[in-house]
């Protein structure tokens, strides 16, 4: 198909013996397909995202659009393990009680109060059967 499809990167036609196809349908010139963040080149040795009509290399698509901790916000790699409170996930290390610092981990209950999460000691009703006030310092 060289000479009748058309670059989406810059808009002429390619002519060229190679061209890059991004999703089923986006075609490149070779010299063209660039991330939009870093303007690496992108080809068959690379992995390229697309989001919003742009092209991004893995590196910044995860920085830009990654899911990112809930405590550090830090991207996450694909061998990290993770905890999740409803919508927000936390890397093991950064899973930890706001109040006292103890990690928390796997079992242990706790309570999310917006972006704080509170070990049962500190969220829980007081020992002695009163009524809680909110939670307590250590």
């Amino acid at each position: 198909r060289p000479g009748l499809a058309l670059c989406v990167g810059c808009g002429g036609r390619i002519q060229d013996p190679f061209l890059l196809r991004v999703s089923p349908d986006l075609e490149w010139h070779v010299a063209c397909l660039k991330c939009a963040e870093c303007g690496q080149p992108l080809d068959e040795t690379c992995t390229c995202f697309l989001r919003d009509g742009k092209t991004y290399c893995k590196r910044d698509y995860s920085r830009l659009f990654g899911i990112k901790c809930a405590q550090c916000r830090a991207a996450f790699s694909s061998s990290d393990l993770v905890m999740r409170a409803r919508d927000h996930v936390y890397h093991l290390e950064c899973f930890r009680c706001a109040a006292c610092g103890r990690q928390l981990l796997p079992g242990d209950q706790f309570c999310l109060r917006e972006r704080d999460l509170l070990c049962r000691a500190d969220h829980g009703p007081p020992h002695d059967g009163t009524a809680a006030r909110g939670p307590r310092s250590p």
